[in-house]
């Protein structure tokens, strides 16, 4: 098989640990450029060239594939230039900022025959696939309520850009934009949308909490997030006609890619537990969960064709995104012809 030559664009906390490992290992991927202004980069790809700029960076032909990990607000600039210059794109989630971008950079790959892809690496965590099995099995009957949440103990504003006002910034989009990806992919777009966007911190300048509803008749999906919670909460809690599962704990892979490893495997400890009607509650084997999946699923899909999260998975986010925003700006539920 073919090795995809490719420029990588960012070399802070994303780049380094999202997004390198995976390049590095995988025999698919050669790193010849890193767009960055500090020489790190050099440890890990000392075959690679170091450039300052985009702009120089696309002047390489040989590059097919540029992997964006800047701020979101800087995504639509570069994804359009890197297409221009005959590029295939993998950027960092929500991709853009809004649905118009999105759609701009749709028209421009279809114009240039490449494609954009998104990397929802959380599709690929080791709890989502243990739900995704159980909701497609039956494994707890036909499921009726499913919360997800993302919660934090952050109760100060750090200085980080993502915390800043701005394009892109708050936790809607960082966190937000994986819960409603997930449930997108588990159960389609909802009939309406409930949010409730909260600035909550002293001194806040953007949304550091959520609780956001999507409606399926009368079924529920509840994503949550909130920087004041200390303790061990639910990761997902699934409910059905048969019985319920209930996770505890964030998969184990951000964390071990931080120390340098690639591993998706969950200690028994760490199980969700599945009650059932009439049986007694037994831990639950979480499924393996693996990032690394992610680009190999790309790799294959610029052979094929198949881009594992396209940018039309992306604007259905963004979509959302919006919805829930304006619920929580008007304060009523968003039904789907309005998204």
């Amino acid at each position: 098989m073919r090795t995809i030559q490719t420029t990588l664009v960012g070399f802070g906390f994303s780049g380094v640990t999202f997004h390198a490992p995976f390049l590095k290992a995988s025999p698919r991927y050669a790193v010849r450029q890193v767009v960055s202004s500090k020489d790190d980069a050099l440890k890990l790809f000392p075959e690679a060239k170091v450039v300052p700029t985009l702009d120089t960076a696309l002047q390489d032909d040989a590059t097919e594939l540029v992997v964006i990990t800047t701020p979101s607000a800087l995504h639509f600039e570069m994804a359009s230039a890197s297409i221009r210059a005959g590029k295939h794109v993998l950027l960092e989630k929500p991709a853009v900022v809004t649905v118009e971008e999105g759609e701009e950079l749709m028209r421009l790959a279809a114009q240039y025959n490449v494609h954009v892809a998104v990397y929802q690496n959380r599709r690929y965590d080791g709890d989502f696939l243990t739900v995704k099995q159980l909701i497609e099995t039956q494994g707890i009957g036909e499921w009726k309520l499913l919360e997800s949440r993302f919660d934090r103990f952050r109760p100060l504003v750090r200085d980080r850009w993502r915390e800043q006002a701005g394009p892109g910034s708050g936790i809607l989009f960082d966190l937000g934009s994986h819960l409603i990806d997930q449930a997108l992919l588990l159960l389609g777009e909802p009939d309406a949308v409930t949010g409730d966007v909260l600035m909550q911190r002293e001194g806040a300048e953007t949304d550091d909490g959520f609780c956001v509803t999507f409606h399926y008749g009368e079924k529920r999906v509840i994503l949550r997030s909130s920087p004041y919670v200390l303790g061990k909460t639910p990761r997902f809690e699934l409910h059905g006609t048969k019985g319920s599962y209930v996770k505890y704990g964030m998969d184990p892979q951000e964390a071990r890619l931080a120390t340098g490893e690639i591993d998706g495997t969950e200690p028994p400890e760490y199980y969700g537990t599945l009650s059932l009607d009439g049986e007694e509650a037994k831990p639950l084997p979480t499924v393996d969960g693996s990032y690394q999946q992610f680009y190999a699923d790309l790799a294959a899909g610029l052979d094929d064709g198949r881009i594992p999260v396209a940018l039309t998975d992306a604007l259905k986010t963004m979509r959302l995104i919006e919805a829930a925003r304006l619920s929580s700006r008007e304060g009523r539920r968003v039904e789907r012809n309005e998204w």
